[in-house]
């Protein structure tokens, strides 16, 4: 018999996701591209919401927290080629990665979510 994803992976994926956040929240001090400015400003603004969105899924689970995290995510994987610093290597990387963690998780948790087997009784 095949399960949707328990609460508690989906609490797993949101801590994941408040980790990806933090980390693109604090990439430009990091990783020394707070000069760049649409890159740091993308990281600060983005990784604060991705952060806050999924801080809020951990408290009271709802679909709207999850879309939010998945269109969040989606910006932030295109955000370097859209905003014009893809030549940043360190910057585009940063986005790349932590827009994939961030998308997959919640397109993750949207699908479980939506698309529950049908279990034997």
């Amino acid at each position: 018999m095949m399960k949707s994803l328990s609460s508690s992976n989906r609490t797993a994926f949101d801590v994941v996701n408040i980790v990806a956040g933090l980390g693109l929240l604090v990439s430009p001090w990091l990783f020394g591209f707070a000069t760049e400015t649409y890159a740091a400003w993308n990281a600060w603004i983005v990784g604060a919401a991705i952060t806050v969105f999924a801080a809020s899924a951990l408290y009271a689970f709802y679909q709207v927290e999850e879309w939010g995290n998945l269109v969040l995510g989606l910006w932030t994987l295109v955000a370097p080629w859209v905003l014009g610093f893809s030549a940043v290597t360190t910057a585009h990387w940063v986005h790349v990665i932590a827009g994939i963690v961030v998308a997959v998780l919640a397109a993750g948790n949207i699908w479980s979510t939506h698309n529950r087997p049908f279990s034997a009784a």
